[in-house]
């Protein structure tokens, strides 16, 4: 603790008694200062003890010592030491009355106590729990690093807030609690996700203070992370500003959070390799060989039912304004499947994308979906493509799915796709896109201009003849003509588009041709 007015009343030495504000001796002391300065308020900073002898003050006057003391306490003074037996015999009543209309603690310092002696004092004492305190601070620090290395960055979080006397929480780059204490924080520390998220916005290192929804809580966030991407953060609840101890646990804390954060990076670089080694085995049809290379780390992933997906970036990314789309992609998933305690394998291919491989109904491949289905591709900066559950054997097949799902994720605008959607769904959205409508508009538009001429109703005619697969008395009779009539239309047809409707290809063509342009775009 630092020296405080009690304690220099309690120092032996010193022979201090109380005059005024014995309510008030509890308050810490930042330093002892003697000023004889009729007005001593521009030298200080507050929290000061200032010692006076009365020399250039006239003590005796009750309006003047009013305004001095009222001076003083404005300015943060926490007690003055006056010299009895110097210049006055004793404290003055002038003086004595207004400390006590103020509540300004007043100490009579007897003529045999120099003041140097009292500043001493309060030297020390600031000396001595500035030692404790860094011996404090290196005793936390050794007692984390000893949680880190047995532990891990649970342990970390855990011994600090037993340091810090409250609660702490660990963050990761997604801005989900991964690590809280006491275990009642977690909760707590939930309400503060937005915090985090501002706060990755910011270059690392970066901090903030926040003020907690409950019981009044002091809260500091501190990121994680060597570099200007801020990868974790931690946040620290205190009924109080950190103390000087409470600040060096804090900042070894980051320290050892943000070498065990990198490390993790370290790791998942070497893992990230490993895990290509095993998909480019799998894609090859060597399902065999991909679950012995894959060994612990995904051999659980291989013996389950898994999903394929396939992410790239939607569009041009500003890396400074908006970060790297793919990157924040990787890190929700693989924050979700730490959450979970289950693999996933994320690996980056040539073309820029991403090649996932995850568990079928997992957290990964949940927190995706949850993320980005049915949402247009305006509203994210990826856009990904979902195959359909699946075995190492099939492995191959199932990229080749989240190929065709991605595609039509870019076709239709849509920021995720399962291929199931395009096994149970019509073609006919899959092929609403300006290529294929200036296809059917060029096929068709030869019979239009007939039709616009007044002299026949070809278009009509073909959809019903095509409709009702060739059948000349029921499509008629959908028409309300005579099948004469309508097999004269189809010679029309015919000699118009210089195509044979016996050929399927023709027939399959028109058949597109008309249902594209009919439909509106499905996005």
């Amino acid at each position: 603790m630092p020296p405080t007015l009690a304690s220099l009343v309690q120092h032996s030495a010193l022979k201090l008694t109380v005059r005024a504000g014995e309510d008030r001796l509890e308050t810490p002391v930042r330093w002892a200062h003697v000023s004889e300065l009729a007005d001593p308020v521009p030298y200080l900073e507050g929290g000061e003890l200032l010692l006076v002898t009365a020399m250039t003050l006239d003590a005796e006057d009750p309006e003047a010592m009013r305004r001095y003391v009222r001076r003083l306490v404005a300015a943060g003074v926490v007690g003055l030491g006056f010299a009895v037996g110097v210049n006055y015999e004793d404290v003055p009543d002038a003086l004595l009355d207004a400390a006590k209309e103020e509540r300004l603690p007043l100490l009579a310092v007897p003529r045999r106590t120099p003041f140097i002696a009292i500043s001493k004092a309060v030297s020390a004492a600031i000396a001595a729990d500035q030692y404790r305190a860094v011996t404090a601070g290196f005793e936390a620090q050794r007692e984390m690093t000893r949680a880190a290395l047995a532990e891990g960055p649970a342990a970390v979080v855990a011994r600090l807030a037993a340091h810090v006397e409250g609660w702490a929480a660990l963050y990761d780059a997604s801005g989900a609690v991964v690590a809280a204490a006491p275990e009642w924080a977690t909760r707590r520390a939930a309400r503060f996700t937005a915090d985090v998220e501002r706060l990755r916005e910011r270059p690392a290192p970066a901090s903030a203070v926040v003020g907690g929804a409950e019981d009044d809580d002091r809260v500091e966030l501190q990121s994680l992370g060597s570099g200007r991407r801020v990868r974790g953060a931690l946040a620290v609840g205190t009924g109080a500003p950190l103390g000087t101890a409470e600040r060096y646990a804090v900042h070894s804390a980051v320290a050892l959070l943000t070498l065990s954060t990198e490390r993790s990076r370290s790791l998942q670089a070497a893992e990230q390799r490993l895990g290509a080694a095993v998909l480019r085995m799998l894609l090859a049809g060597q399902p065999d060989h991909a679950r012995a290379v894959a060994g612990d780390l995904y051999g659980g992933l291989l013996d389950a039912p898994f999903r394929l997906l396939i992410a790239e970036a939607s569009g041009e990314t500003d890396g400074d304004a908006g970060g790297d789309p793919l990157a924040e992609f990787t890190e929700s998933l693989e924050s979700a499947a730490a959450r979970a305690g289950e693999a996933v394998l994320v690996v980056p291919d040539t073309d820029g994308r991403l090649v996932v491989l995850a568990a079928d109904g997992g957290a990964v491949v949940a927190s995706c979906t949850a993320a980005y289905a049915g949402k247009e591709a305006e509203d994210a900066q990826s856009v990904v493509g979902l195959s359909a559950p699946t075995g190492p054997i099939a492995a191959a097949g199932a990229y080749k799915q989240a190929e065709q799902a991605l595609s039509v994720a870019r076709r239709r605008g849509r920021v995720l796709v399962e291929h199931e959607e395009l096994a149970t769904g019509s073609i006919l959205p899959l092929l609403a896109d300006d290529a294929v409508r200036a296809f059917a508009d060029g096929m068709l538009r030869a019979l239009h201009e007939h039709d616009a001429t007044g002299r026949g109703d070809l278009v009509a005619s073909l959809r019903a003849w095509l409709s009702r697969h060739g059948q000349w008395d029921a499509a008629a009779a959908d028409l309300g003509v005579h099948r004469h009539t309508l097999r004269y239309r189809m010679r029309r047809v015919e000699e118009i588009l210089g195509r044979s409707l016996d050929d399927p290809d023709v027939r399959m063509e028109l058949w597109l041709s008309l249902k594209t342009t009919s439909t509106p775009p499905t996005t």
